[in-house]
């Protein structure tokens, strides 16, 4: 073909290529392989819909009241989720009540907040799930008396600093104090101070007794309350009841000089209670973070200190709420094979990648293998059905054939020859064709050898 302008027109290639392609793609195999691909499609949907997203690259987390003892430890969770590209957005708050309402608000506003154990909640506890207990937070009382108490229920009638609203302080004294029927009636007094300011009250005799937790009891303060003239630390001599009655608090045994070897301070064996901090976060948290999140309290509350062994924090033991799936998995067999050994975002990249992969493997390999088989049959199924009008024809010219009926039999096997001849079929297949045809040509001389009535 010419073009108007004198030059040869180019081949339409695209055209070319489907007419090749079309010389080599039977309709057996395309009906053979549309199941195949259908199904390989269902599961891909399936998949992608089922596997969680790429985990955010940012959370928002309760971290307590600015200085204390849970905001340091949520600036150090911020510092090892940056080194992975998580942005960690710290909100301050006034204790664990707090943090623990903040994650009960809806629609959320929180991801993550650290809690004291045994803080009263009133929620929907469904959507939030423990990652486990990370550290402890001591309870300390220290009070002004000439002979040691033996009983909490002997500061009843005394003014007592019992925290700040909000605080896990707070709650914690005023659920230990109600089991010893003390309360704000009559001549006992409840004040709303803590920390710094309640031990200035003490110290300035303004108060009888305060509860210290968290920083306000750290082994430092807890020495220089005890070289303070006049002031006790209250041993807990039943301790073994209060942790069968409030169990989400553990029993701490302190030998004798644990705070101060030189001056031997306490000057003999003591007893104290104390809650442990869990990590609470929405139900919907993404696996990866939850495992970047325990790895990172390994690093910050994984080592001894004079309150707990190497290696006791974290761990899956969940109080109140019910620990994780995800960290449950975490604590019993570590980190996955991408996580341990890539970048977090390559990591997070492949794991979502293999969770889609997978299935349409293992449904596209036995698919591939039994595709060959399925289309010979189909191929076969073809030549198998001429078979059938051949024998039906070699049925019909048994006994006496009028002139008549033997020619549209025979016309019935050239015609049945002739839908042979135009069978696209492959090369593959072609030995069946030319048996059928030779088989065609037997049955046509056994109908002209037929007796004519």
């Amino acid at each position: 073909m010419v073009a108007t302008d004198g030059e040869p027109r180019r081949p339409n290639v695209l055209r070319r290529v489907l007419t090749q392609l079309g010389t080599y793609i039977r309709p057996e195999f395309v009906q053979v392989m549309i199941p195949a691909v259908v199904v390989s499609a269902l599961v891909m949907f399936a998949a992608f819909h089922l596997v969680r997203p790429a985990p955010p690259n940012s959370l928002i987390m309760a971290s307590g009241p600015a200085g204390s003892k849970f905001h340091a430890v949520a600036v150090r969770y911020q510092q090892i989720l940056a080194k992975n590209g998580i942005t960690l957005k710290l909100v301050t708050t006034q204790g664990s009540l707090d943090n623990l309402n903040r994650l009960f608000e809806q629609p959320p506003v929180v991801d993550i907040g650290l809690v004291q154990s045994g803080t009263p909640f009133d929620g929907d506890t469904r959507d939030i799930v423990s990652l486990g207990s990370m550290f402890y937070v001591p309870l300390t009382l220290f009070y002004r008396n000439p002979a040691p108490l033996q009983r909490l229920s002997q500061l009843k009638g005394r003014r007592i600093a019992v925290g700040a609203p909000g605080s896990g302080t707070r709650s914690l004294a005023l659920a230990l104090l109600k089991a010893n029927e003390i309360d704000a009636q009559g001549s006992t007094q409840l004040l709303d101070l803590e920390g710094e300011a309640a031990r200035e009250a003490l110290l300035h005799q303004q108060v009888d007794a305060i509860f210290l937790t968290g920083d306000s009891a750290a082994p430092e303060t807890i020495r220089e309350m005890l070289h303070a003239p006049g002031i006790r630390l209250f041993d807990f001599p039943q301790a073994d009841a209060y942790v069968r009655r409030f169990r989400y608090l553990s029993k701490l045994a302190l030998p004798a000089g644990a705070f101060d070897l030189g001056e031997n301070l306490p000057p003999d064996p003591i007893n104290m209670l104390a809650p442990t901090v869990e990590l609470l976060a929405h139900a919907d948290l993404h696996p990866a973070l939850s495992d970047l999140l325990i790895e990172a309290a390994i690093e910050v509350q994984g080592g001894a200190t004079l309150l707990q062994n190497a290696g006791q924090f974290p761990n899956p033991v969940a109080i109140s709420f019910p620990i994780s799936d995800d960290a449950a998995r975490y604590y019993k067999s570590g980190k996955s094979f991408a996580y341990r050994y890539f970048p977090f975002w390559l990591a997070t990249l492949l794991d979502r990648t293999v969770v889609v992969i997978l299935p349409i493997l293992i449904v596209l390999i036995p698919a591939l293998r039994f595709l060959p088989s399925l289309y010979s049959w189909r191929i076969t199924r073809r030549v198998s059905r001429r078979y059938q009008q051949l024998m039906a024809i070699e049925r019909q010219s048994l006994g006496e054939l009028s002139a008549e009926k033997r020619a549209q039999l025979i016309e019935s096997v050239a015609h049945i020859e002739k839908a042979v001849i135009a069978l696209k079929m492959p090369g593959s297949h072609a030995e069946q064709l030319y048996i059928l045809r030779q088989h065609m040509q037997f049955v046509r001389e056994n109908l002209a050898r037929t007796t004519t009535t």
